[in-house]
């Protein structure tokens, strides 16, 4: 395959055009008009200047890629490719018209491939007459630096095509991951219903968007909150696969949260219109609040660890067994756990004094419960400053953020597993370069234990009733097994 076409020359098609290029192949860049023409010149340009700028490319080198890229409005001009990649807006129709107009352009052999990310590549194959040449490979922006291929085969595509997409795929130094045709493939799949949680957290006042955002880059070790993330994306995008989502999987975790909605319809659609969830320029700011007034602390947990803690920075903190609270008195009770805590505060003489707080790596999630004062919220995330931790005010409920929003995505990708659609390889791979992850879910898994997250999940499961939550039945039989995704099963025994 020495020749390509690029259909849709704006940032993402530019990108994937000069991917191409940079492989050494001869590529044709399509535009429906001159001014698109000219705006997809100029991003190719861009990149490839920032590229010179930042070291990575010499003069010469960027000058032999751009030259290897011709600029077209004719679509005949794809006549003699082998492969032509789609990259026009996320438009059903707008793609099956290019499909059937490609199938009647390109010579009988051209593999026509499309880079949506979430629409139905079996629905767009079906306008040719050769659906068994007709892929999704999916890039992921920007596609010069993004290392992952989603190549998505549809029951139609035919014996080898799949493998031969991927095969370039490798060649343009990209990894692959061949996948069914289900909506958002792996990673928007995936991404998106955690992405939508996180809106639905966000409106029901579980915790603010500050406190979401830092919770789960510095207590998930993500590269981008959730909020910061939807902005980059654009929420209009992100509503319109989570749409796409709901569509086939009628789940509620896929239906979009109200407040995605309502941001969407006012225009406030993230960087790309200079606001979404954050304004132009802002950055997360926490309120540090009074200096600590407390002197005596009680930490109810299964063990010393943060008394231990306390101790060590002075403060006079005493350890109660959950099991016996009688007696219980100081200025400020901490309840160490990643459960509600409020029946904690029930059973003491002064409730208003208790605050829950779960330990996430260097962050601490302090949970007010129903009767916790604001005082005593506020002393605790002073405290918990002073451990040099930081501090994510939300209310009492199930798995508090960092886990509430982490274990039903863990349990997503469970389910994907055990649907058979990708490996559990497959399903890492995607995850860790296709959004910049530490480690993918099934990694993140093990290194948590199946079995802790079988039961958080359980707890969201009864306190929200989201069907969503319930525990996968692999996730169930793993734990039963007392094995991780990573281990190989036992040898059965030998008969006889």
């Amino acid at each position: 395959m020495e020749a390509v076409g690029v259909v849709g020359l704006g940032t993402m098609g530019a990108g994937i055009a000069e991917v191409f290029a940079r492989a050494g192949l001869n590529v044709i860049g399509v535009e429906v008009d001159d001014a698109a023409l000219e705006r997809g010149r100029a991003n190719l340009t861009a990149s490839t200047d920032k590229a010179v700028r930042k070291g990575k490319l010499s003069d010469a080198e960027r000058d032999e890629i751009v030259g290897r890229v011709s600029f077209t409005v004719e679509r005949g001009d794809l006549a003699d490719v082998d492969l032509v990649v789609e990259a026009v807006p996320e438009i059903m129709e707008w793609k099956r018209e290019l499909f059937a107009d490609l199938d009647r352009i390109c010579k009988p052999s051209a593999v026509l491939a499309t880079n949506t990310s979430s629409l139905s590549v079996t629905a767009i194959a079906a306008t040719t007459s050769r659906p068994s040449q007709v892929v999704g490979m999916h890039f992921f922006n920007p596609a010069p630096i993004m290392g992952l291929v989603e190549v998505v085969r549809t029951v139609l595509t035919g014996d080898g095509v799949a493998e031969g997409v991927a095969d370039l795929a490798r060649r343009l130094d990209k990894t692959p991951v061949i996948v069914g045709d289900r909506a958002g493939f792996v990673v928007n799949r995936l991404l998106l219903g955690y992405l939508n949680h996180a809106c639905v957290l966000l409106e029901s006042g579980v915790a603010t968007r500050d406190d979401i955002d830092t919770a789960m880059t510095k207590g998930a070790g993500l590269p981008m909150g959730p909020f910061t993330l939807l902005d980059l994306i654009g929420l209009d995008t992100s509503y319109e696969v989570i749409n796409v989502l709901f569509g086939e999987s009628r789940d509620r975790r896929h239906a979009p949260a109200p407040l995605l909605r309502e941001l969407v319809s006012a225009g406030l659609l993230g960087r790309k219109a200079g606001h979404g969830f954050y304004g132009p320029d802002e950055e997360i700011v926490h309120d540090h609040g009074p200096k600590l007034a407390t002197t005596s602390v009680c930490v109810i947990a299964p063990d010393d660890a943060l008394v231990n803690e306390l101790d060590a920075k002075g403060f006079k903190a005493v350890h109660a067994d959950p099991a016996d609270l009688s007696g219980v008195d100081a200025d400020l009770v901490l309840a160490v756990s990643d459960r509600p805590v409020v029946e904690h505060a029930v059973r003491l003489s002064h409730p208003e004094r208790l605050v829950g707080v779960h330990l996430a790596g260097p962050v601490a999630e302090v949970a007010s419960t129903a009767v916790t004062s604001p005082e005593a919220a506020r002393a605790a995330r002073d405290l918990m400053r002073i451990l040099k931790r930081t501090p994510i005010a939300c209310k009492d409920r199930a798995e508090f953020v960092v886990n509430a929003l982490l274990y039903p995505y863990l349990n997503d990708a469970v389910r994907m597993l055990d649907s058979g659609y990708a490996s559990a390889e497959d399903i890492d791979t995607a995850m860790r370069l296709g959004c910049g992850y530490p480690a993918g879910p099934f990694e993140t898994l093990d290194a948590i234990g199946p079995a802790a997250v079988r039961d958080g999940l359980r707890a969201l499961y009864a306190e929200y009733r989201e069907p969503a939550f319930n525990p996968a039945p692999l996730l169930d039989q793993f734990v039963t097994a007392n094995l991780g995704f990573y281990e190989s099963p036992p040898a059965a025994a030998k008969a006889g």
